[in-house]
């Protein structure tokens, strides 16, 4: 994969034809935080919009899943609440579950999209069709990318991922048009 592919006409052609659209969780889903219970259970905080954004792809016809190297119960809870049904969790060899995911899918690289921020995070962003990191991830992986999000991780940029793929597929309005009638 090629440094700077930043280009937003690149992007949109990349994003109008994912059928399947991965998120990765700490620093993507979370403002990547981790915060510590006196029993050292890990607590995480998730931003409604994203979970909104979330579905509206579902609805669209788009397919939606995590991948994790954390395993979290919280995690796993949030997935089951937004109706996200591939959840891979614990797992540091990312590569091998995005392989296993559009296996199971019957899809190919080029229709799937993962949002992710760190270097964990590269085997997968190389190979999908359309890539996307947050303003605050890692350098070698925002340069590595399709699109960078102006949100940050936790503060709505799986939402903006979200709205992009609707509005690259001009699915947009139809998606908002429940909510203005």
């Amino acid at each position: 994969m090629n440094h700077a592919r930043h280009s937003t006409e690149n992007a949109v052609a990349r994003a109008s034809v994912v059928k399947l659209m991965i998120f990765d969780v700490d620093g993507i889903l979370t403002d990547g935080s981790l915060h510590f219970s006196p029993e050292g259970e890990v607590m995480k905080t998730f931003n409604v919009l994203d979970g909104q954004g979330i579905k509206l792809l579902q609805q669209a016809g788009i397919h939606t899943a995590i991948i994790s190297a954390r395993q979290s119960a919280i995690v796993a809870r949030r997935a089951a609440d937004l109706g996200i049904t591939h959840v891979k969790q614990g797992i540091h060899d990312k590569k091998t579950a995005f392989l296993e995911l559009i296996s199971e899918l019957n899809l190919s690289p080029e229709h799937c999209g993962f949002i992710g921020d760190d270097v964990i995070d590269l085997p997968v962003l190389t190979r999908v069709g359309f890539a996307a990191s947050v303003p605050n991830g890692h350098d070698e992986v925002r340069t590595r990318v399709h699109h960078v999000t102006k949100a940050t991780g936790g503060a709505g940029a799986a939402r903006e991922i979200c709205d992009f793929i609707l509005r690259a597929q001009d699915k947009y309005d139809s998606a908002l048009a429940t909510y203005l009638t």
